[in-house]
């Protein structure tokens, strides 16, 4: 049994890990900006946030892992005047600042949950990143991430503290945002889409499977100074994550096939390469070091996991 301190605990991943470590034999304490519902006030710590000054001292006490889920969140529409200072000032000199401290103070392993950000924004057709490739990122959020990655290396290298670097690709499940949503919202409504032709690869993590994972990640000898990459180890093309999505919530799905020329065409003319992107590159993962590394297989299949996301959408929104 594992004394962990959980960061980040109310957002969309870490409140499934909380939940699910509550269930387990862990000891689990919280540090929240907010009091955090279904942690004891007892295992839950309030603090200011994240910053290259905050003392974190009296949060360690026989603190053994720390799962560090809290960051400044990517976000799609961007509308800050210097966003990577903005996401250095949180994802990469707060966290560093708390991981310095959590070696001081003798806790035994650090788990980072970065992103595949970190590895790039798109791969070639069936060529998948690596857990050994070199990082590319693009944006101000990746970037970010990554220094926080370099710097928590240079701190496990100094220190005794083990680190366990963990790269998700598009996480859903049950309460998802952001694009997911709104594919099921169009979907649900049998809104007619071009997007029948779309011939594309992409990675996509459960969020069960995620913390299935990252749970794993706490005490596992194998697992202290890695990388891994995490996916539901089976890739599809967007036109066939819709036709899927369709199935699960019962609903006809009406797929135009739109050359993806056509479709980068019009995004870009419009200024809007990224949706492009999204809906017609491809972004793969090979998780085989994870798998070889820590004995370890996703435990719920792609269409287990869609259908549990679209029933929760179903209650939410009585579809």
């Amino acid at each position: 049994m594992s004394k962990i301190l959980l960061t980040g605990s109310s957002g969309f991943i870490c409140s499934a890990v909380l939940k699910e470590l509550l269930t387990s034999a862990h000891s689990v304490k919280t540090l929240n900006r907010s009091k955090q519902a279904g942690c004891a006030e007892s295992n839950s710590i309030l603090f200011s946030g994240f910053s290259a000054e905050n003392t974190f001292t009296d949060c360690f006490e026989n603190i053994e892992c720390i799962l560090h889920c809290a960051a400044r969140v990517h976000i799609m529409s961007e509308d800050s005047s210097d966003p990577l200072s903005e996401y250095r000032a949180v994802n990469t000199e707060g966290t560093l600042n708390f991981a310095r401290q959590a070696a001081e103070a003798g806790v035994k392993r650090f788990v980072f949950i970065s992103s595949i950000k970190v590895s790039g924004e798109a791969t070639k057709l069936n060529h998948p990143y690596k857990s050994t490739d070199l990082p590319d990122p693009c944006d101000p959020y990746g970037i970010s991430k990554y220094e926080a990655e370099q710097g928590l290396e240079l701190i496990a290298k100094e220190t005794a503290m083990e680190l366990v670097i963990i790269r998700p690709v598009l996480v859903y499940g049950p309460g998802v945002k952001a694009n997911f949503l709104t594919m099921m919202k169009w979907l649900s409504k049998g809104v007619p889409l071009p997007l029948g032709a779309i011939d594309n690869q992409r990675s996509l993590v459960a969020l069960d499977n995620l913390v299935d994972l990252i749970v794993t990640c706490v005490d596992h000898p194998n697992a202290a100074n890695n990388i891994f990459l995490v996916s539901d180890d089976r890739d599809v093309s967007t036109t066939e994550l819709l036709l899927l999505l369709g199935r699960a919530l019962g609903k006809k799905t009406v797929l135009i096939p739109v050359p993806m020329r056509f479709i980068s065409l019009c995004s870009s003319l419009v200024g809007r390469d990224d949706i492009s992107q999204r809906l017609c590159g491809s972004l793969q993962v090979d998780i085989q070091h994870t798998k070889t590394t820590l004995g370890w297989c996703p435990p719920y299949s792609l269409e287990q996991s869609l259908q549990k996301t679209v029933n929760a959408f179903r209650q939410e929104n009585k579809a």
